[in-house]
């Protein structure tokens, strides 16, 4: 692995890059309008959380790299927090809407992130992992290329990312779109005694 950090490297200019808004079917699997807080996992510059914010969630945008961050901090209405995504620094539970937009094969430690999102998701609450669907020619391009610009990029597939998530007893869904796939998690809700 390189000490080099590609990100810290490319925020400056990471939305002149990649300046897509999320799709409307993201927003509708996230329902952002639904909840009151909203963590946006390996957010970055705050390119998907401005949008879901827009839409009436307090955002928390985290990240483990400070110059993304910076980026975040200009936009109204972000609250920008410094961590790895293994190590969320939030307690058990607190947001009901938590989201990670192509970011999943960036960490480290997926199974730690898997646990570490379903940990700070709030019981009955929804989380959306967005990833470029590996099974694609154009995304195995994509991984291919991050691989020889030596990033620490794990590309998995949707059902690898769902059983992650399934073994912790989460209800998971699976929806495809072109080069891209979602996997919903919704965390049960409590059950009293």
């Amino acid at each position: 692995m390189t000490g080099f950090d590609h990100f810290d490297f490319l925020a400056p200019y990471y939305e002149r890059l990649f300046h897509a808004a999320p799709a409307r079917e993201f927003l509708d699997l996230v329902s952002p309008e639904n909840a009151n807080l909203l963590l946006d996992v390996a957010g970055g510059t705050g390119r998907v959380a401005q949008v879901l914010s827009a839409a009436g969630a307090c955002v928390v945008i985290q990240d483990i790299s400070y110059k993304m961050l910076l980026q975040s901090a200009q936009k109204d209405g972000l609250i920008p927090a410094q961590s790895r995504a293994e190590l969320l620094p939030f307690k058990d539970g607190t947001f009901p809407r938590i989201v990670m937009v192509d970011a999943f094969h960036h960490v480290h430690d997926q199974s730690a992130t898997a646990r570490e999102l379903y940990r700070a998701l709030t019981p009955g609450g929804r989380l959306v992992v967005e990833e470029p669907d590996i099974r694609t020619f154009y995304v195995k391009l994509i991984a291919l290329g991050e691989k020889l610009l030596l990033m620490r990029s794990h590309f998995l597939r949707d059902e690898q990312i769902a059983a992650m998530f399934h073994q912790l007893g989460a209800k998971v869904s699976i929806y495809h779109m072109d080069h891209t796939v979602w996997v919903v998690v919704e965390k049960p809700s409590v059950v009293k005694n």
